[in-house]
Parts: C-alpha cells; sequence; structure tokens
C-alpha cells in the first residue's frame, strides 16, 4: 500500500469544489460519509417535529429557513430529504420565472419531483404515494390494469366526495398512471404540459391545465389525497434568481402571496420550506405584505460552525486518503492543522463553506510542495547533466480551467436529466434564452415583447449590434394548435406593428398542416420573408439548462470556481472567455455565437478530451496517470484506454506545461504534473 503522502501526490483535492453540493437535491447525491451529523442538528431535530405535526393534524405550516450565503441552506435541503423522505414525499421547486406563471410552475416542479425514486426505494414517490391510497391497497397494481377504469373513479369519488377538483378526470389520471401505455402521457398532464387534441382524447381529458386556477386546484387535490399517505414537503430555494419587478427587484411578494393562498385556501398536508439568503430577506422583507408575513409558522436560522465542526468536516473528507494509507498519520487532520482554523477564524465561529475553500487551499500548498520535492529527487541527476534548472511545479490558479471541468460536470448531469425540448415550460425556456444572451453580451435584451397578456413571457427581445434593428425572439412549443394559431395570430400583430424588424421563432413542436388556419398565418410570416423559424435540438436546451443551473447559484451565492465564488458578472465573464456556449447549435441559428466548423483531420473528435486532460491537471497540479486515466474513461465512455494514453502522451510532448514525473517507471506508477515554464 502507498504511504499517506504518496496518496496526496495521486489522488484529487479531497476539497475540490467538484465535492461540494448545490441546487435540487434529486440532481445530486450526498455522500453521507463527509456529513457531519452535529452541524444544522437542532435545525433538523425542529423542521422533524413541524413535519410530524403536519402528519398528525393535516394542517398545513409554513418554515423560513434563513441563513448567509455559505451556511449550507441548500445542502441542509438535501439533507432533510435523505433523512425524512420514509416520513414525507419532497419536492424541489425551481426558482420561477414568471409571476404570473407561478402556481404553473409549482405543480410542474411538484410532480417532477414526484417522478423522482426515493434512496433505496424501487418505485417512484408517485407511485408510493398512489399505493397508499385505501383503492390501491385493497388490490394489486395487475388487478387494477385488468379492472374497470370507471369503478376506480367511481370509488375514489366515493371516498372523497368533496374537496377534489374536477373529480372525474384526475382519478382517470391517476388510474392511466398504472398503465404502461398510458403513464408517460398522464404525467405530462399532470405536470400541465399543453397536449393536443388526440392526446387529451386518450387519457379522457377536454383540457390541458393550463391556467394558474386549474393548476393551483390540482396542487389542493395532491395535498387533500395525501391525508391517507403522507405529507408533501415544497421546498423552495435559490430565491435570488426569482422573476423580476418592473424596478429590478425579485419578486418575492408573489412566492408568499401563494403561500398565503395555500393556508387561506385550507390545502392540506403542505409543509412549505422557504430558504432565503439573511441579506435578500433583509434587503426585501419591508415589500412582503405584513400579513402574508404572518403565515410564516416558524423562522429558523443557521448558526455559523464551530472550530470543532470546522475540524470535523476537514477530518471526515481527509478519513478517505487516510484509510488507504499504509499507516495511517499521527494526526487526523493530516495534512491539515486545527492551527490554521483558529488563525483564520479568530473568532472562533465561520461558514461551512469557508471552511472547505480553506482546507482546498492549505492541502493544495501542501500537496505541490510534496510533489516539488519529489521532482528535484527524481530529476535531479538528468538535469546536471544536461545543465537545465530544475522544473518547478506550477503553484497559480487558472479560473478558466477551473471552471470549464464546473461547467462540464453541471454539463454531464444535465445530459442525464433532460431528455425532451419540452421538459420545461415555454416561460422557462425564453428565460433561460436571455440569460445566456446577456452573459454573450447581446446588446439590450428585454423581456415580454409580445404585447399580450398570455405569449408575453414567451418572448424577448434584442437589438443587433451592427445595424441597430429590433429582433424578437418567439419560442413556443404548445402542442395544442388551437393555442398555435392564437400564438401565431398574436405574433403577426407584432410584425405589422413594427415592433421588430426580424421575428425568429423557436419551435420543436409541428406547426399543423395546410388545413389548420395557424399553419397558414405560420406560412404567411416566415415564408420569403427576413423572419426564421429554427428548430431547437435536446443538446442546445442541455446548454441553456447548464447555464441556468449556474445563474441560479451564482445568484444565491452557491457557485464555487476552485477557491473562488463567482457573481453573476463574474460568471459572465468566465462564459465569455471560456467560450463554453460555442458548442450550442440554437445561439449559432441565432448568430450570436460563430458557427463550429468540423475539420477535416478528425481532430475535432478528440479536442473535448483533451481539453479535459489538461484542465484536470491545471486545477489539480499534480495526479497520478492512472487517476487521469480512469477520469476520463467516465467522463467519456466511448474512447478506449489506449486512446487515453496516447492522448495523455501527446499532451506531456506538445505542452512544455504538463510532464511525466519519472517518465521511465510502470505507467501505474507515473505522476503527470503542472510546471512553470
Amino acid at each position: 500500500m502507498p504511504s499517506i503522502d504518496q496518496i496526496i501526490q495521486r489522488e484529487p483535492n479531497p476539497f475540490d469544489t467538484e465535492t461540494f453540493w448545490s441546487g435540487n437535491f434529486w440532481q445530486e447525491q450526498q455522500d453521507p460519509n463527509l456529513m457531519v451529523d452535529s452541524i444544522h442538528k437542532e435545525a433538523i431535530v425542529e423542521i422533524e417535529n413541524i413535519l410530524d405535526l403536519v402528519a398528525q393534524d393535516n394542517r398545513t405550516r409554513t418554515l423560513m429557513l434563513e441563513g448567509e450565503t455559505g451556511s449550507g441552506k441548500t445542502y441542509l435541503l438535501g439533507r432533510i430529504k435523505r433523512q425524512l423522505n420514509p416520513k414525507a414525499f419532497f419536492v424541489y421547486i425551481e426558482p420561477f420565472t414568471a409571476s404570473d406563471y407561478i402556481w404553473r410552475h409549482i405543480l410542474r416542479y411538484t410532480v417532477d419531483s414526484l417522478l423522482e425514486v426515493p434512496e433505496g426505494k424501487e418505485d417512484s414517490q408517485l407511485m408510493i404515494w398512489l399505493k397508499g391510497l385505501s383503492e390501491f391497497k385493497h388490490r394489486s397494481i395487475i388487478d387494477m390494469i385488468r379492472g374497470d377504469r370507471q369503478v376506480f373513479i367511481r370509488n375514489l369519488r366515493e371516498a372523497y366526495p368533496a374537496g377534489i377538483y374536477n373529480a372525474a378526470e384526475f382519478f382517470g389520471v391517476l388510474y392511466d398512471l398504472t398503465n404502461p401505455k398510458l403513464a408517460s402521457l398522464a404525467c405530462e398532464w399532470l405536470r400541465g404540459d399543453d397536449l393536443d387534441e388526440e392526446n387529451l382524447k386518450l387519457l379522457k381529458v377536454q383540457h390541458s391545465i393550463d391556467t394558474e386556477d386549474a393548476a393551483q386546484k390540482i396542487i389542493a387535490n395532491f395535498g387533500r389525497i395525501a391525508e391517507e399517505t403522507q405529507p408533501i414537503v415544497l421546498c423552495f430555494d435559490q430565491l435570488d434568481n426569482i422573476a423580476r419587478l418592473s424596478d429590478g427587484t425579485i419578486d418575492l411578494q408573489t412566492l408568499f402571496s401563494a403561500n398565503s393562498v395555500i393556508h387561506n385556501q385550507k390545502l392540506k398536508n403542505f409543509l412549505v420550506i422557504i430558504s432565503i439568503i439573511t441579506d435578500t430577506w433583509r434587503q426585501n422583507s419591508h415589500r412582503i405584505q405584513p400579513t402574508d408575513k404572518d403565515r410564516l409558522d416558524t423562522v429558523l436560522q443557521l448558526k455559523q460552525v464551530s472550530l470543532d465542526q470546522a475540524e470535523a468536516l476537514w477530518k471526515y473528507r481527509l478519513s478517505i486518503l487516510h484509510r488507504n494509507a499504509l499507516s495511517l498519520p499521527d494526526s487526523a487532520l493530516y495534512p491539515l492543522e486545527r492551527d490554521k482554523l483558529e488563525e483564520k477564524f479568530p473568532g472562533g465561529k465561520t461558514k461551512p463553506r469557508n471552511v472547505l475553500i480553506l482546507g482546498r487551499q492549505l492541502y493544495q500548498d501542501y500537496k505541490v510542495n510534496l510533489v516539488g520535492s519529489e521532482l528535484s529527487h527524481v530529476e535531479e541527476k538528468t538535469v546536471e547533466e544536461e545543465k537545465k534548472p530544475v522544473p518547478v511545479v506550477e503553484k497559480t490558479f487558472d479560473p478558466i480551467a477551473a471552471f470549464k471541468l464546473v461547467w462540464l460536470r453541471k454539463f454531464t448531469q444535465t445530459q442525464q436529466r433532460v431528455t425532451r425540448v419540452r421538459q420545461f415550460s415555454s416561460p422557462e425556456l425564453i428565460q433561460m434564452l436571455a440569460e445566456a444572451l446577456s452573459a454573450l453580451e447581446i446588446a439590450a435584451v428585454e423581456m415580454r415583447f409580445l404585447p399580450n397578456r398570455i405569449y408575453a413571457n414567451y418572448s424577448l427581445s434584442y437589438q443587433m449590434p451592427e445595424n441597430g434593428e429590433r429582433v424578437a425572439v418567439v419560442w413556443s412549443e404548445d402542442q395544442n394548435l388551437t393555442k398555435f394559431c392564437n400564438f401565431m395570430k398574436v405574433c403577426q400583430e407584432a410584425i405589422e406593428q413594427n415592433l421588430c424588424q426580424v421575428l425568429q421563432l423557436i419551435r420543436f413542436e409541428g406547426v399543423g398542416n395546410p388545413h389548420n388556419l395557424g399553419y397558414r398565418i405560420y406560412n404567411d410570416i416566415f415564408e420569403d420573408s427576413p423572419h426564421n423559424h429554427f428548430m431547437p435540438d435536446v443538446s442546445s436546451v442541455q446548454y441553456l439548462v447548464t447555464y441556468h443551473s449556474l445563474v441560479n447559484d451564482a445568484y444565491s451565492g452557491d457557485l464555487v470556481v476552485g477557491e473562488a465564488t463567482p457573481d453573476i458578472k463574474e460568471l459572465e465573464t468566465l462564459i465569455r472567455e471560456s467560450q463554453v456556449l460555442r458548442g450550442c447549435t440554437l445561439l449559432q441559428d441565432l448568430g450570436v455565437v460563430p458557427a463550429f466548423v468540423i475539420s477535416d483531420d478528425n481532430k475535432d473528435e478528440w479536442q473535448p478530451i483533451e481539453e479535459f486532460l489538461l484542465n484536470r491537471v491545471i486545477n489539480q497540479q499534480c495526479l497520478a496517470r492512472q487517476r487521469l486515466l480512469q477520469e476520463t474513461l467516465h467522463q467519456f465512455s466511448y474512447v478506449s484506454e489506449g486512446q487515453v494514453n496516447q492522448l495523455i502522451d501527446h499532451l506531456c510532448g506538445d505542452n512544455q506545461k504538463v510532464r511525466i514525473l519519472d517518465s521511465g517507471a510502470k505507467i501505474e506508477d507515473q505522476l503527470v504534473y503542472l510546471v512553470r515554464v
């Protein structure tokens, strides 16, 4: 077995930002081995007690979780979900992008979260919820599928004679969730997707859930039926990137108004958790109506961690390395020291993120010095013979290399979960596009271009720098062709009023046929005109979603790149300098990034892998060749071990900054390191 110092040279920094946790708790898995139970233990106990009260009396309660940036609010939500999921169904609500769309937004993310499978379970939360109903307890799923749909609906209506909105259709769709042929379509209806007439007929429903009132009442249905099963926990997080008011401030009032409706309408069996940054609450609380503030049952303020807890955070991360060493170090903190905590935080308190960032800095300093000593020992003789100076390990931090690794990790996560263009609502898609345009410094980006109450949130506009023309972008993925027709009418009116010189339609869904009025209007607009229709691919949506996730992190103070915590302006700079959005074909179609040119020599195929190898070495300064190989194979499953080894040799041969320590050693014993040129 290797010594602890050899492991430190070979392995990644255990305090790397890739181990930090942020955002939707259904998209990232917490490592329980890195968890310090005593941190925020009082808050967890309090939340569990409140959840138990909801389960007992079915009365909805609202809790505000307040803390400074870096205090661990988002991590705590994930921890609560992990520990209390057996007691309740957990829902993560992403920041809402349109104030007049909030109930449909809540419904969409409620259903999406209910479709997630809890840790250690085989069924999704939604199926666990269904199986908890009395109608399911009396018969098996197979019996349900073989049974009569109308009998199921009648039985549930008898069980819930009042308090269920649109009961026949709602219970019918619940029945369809048990039918493999209709389950996916039933989920789309429940989450508020706009379905065409054919799909509505398959589900035996009249309309999609396309109004705020209908969405609110469907959410109430979930709560009403949850009396038989478990409470539903609605978690609102990263509120610094919610919809904004005309003065640029965040629209917290809309969220608190929605919370008041939940209470006033007596929606049952919900625990609403509003997670907010302390400064954000101080700056905006005066904008909230006093009656809406009164709907907060409990306010929990996260405390800073003690130095003992900070030390435990270090120990838990270092213990993974210590366990693999030939012998345990004398100190569980090795190679770090508690004195550094006391020196950095003389008040004896700090935030968890500060502890982790300090740990990364100190660990990396030790690692670089260690590799430097090893380098001098291995190459000293060769250097003397060739009369060259001993290479020095590079210590500088490269923010672009670090950011590209953060981007790649987020993008990979997005690729796994985003598989359809219509996975997001049109208001969300247009907001994501607006964020990308702003990052690329496109001039005068303005939301809500279309002068229409329904479709304003489907649109934006910006100014072309070369000629000053106003370009409008509209994005609709509504399947219903009647709605598409209305949408085209609004676009046509905007053009006739000369509100823009160029209109760009983004739409993956179909546009009908010559028998449809919407199709004919569409043809009038886009045939032989300066206007364009672009069909987005899933990859383009994945680019936009990945950046949107980083924007949420930046606004909420959760984004960590190396040892820095970029704000939104710094994130936009990183986006431009790293050029990570250049691969988005939709942005290429819009002409806001250069079109990607494929060369004839197949170098483009290997460029992402070579870039990953280089960025990883730059970020770590030194890694075992075998570790670098394994990470690359994990990230790029389509390449072979031999191909990656060739790329590593090529990288070390062509790039004077990257070298192999003791190239004569066996491959499994080699180190790849970064040197100062």
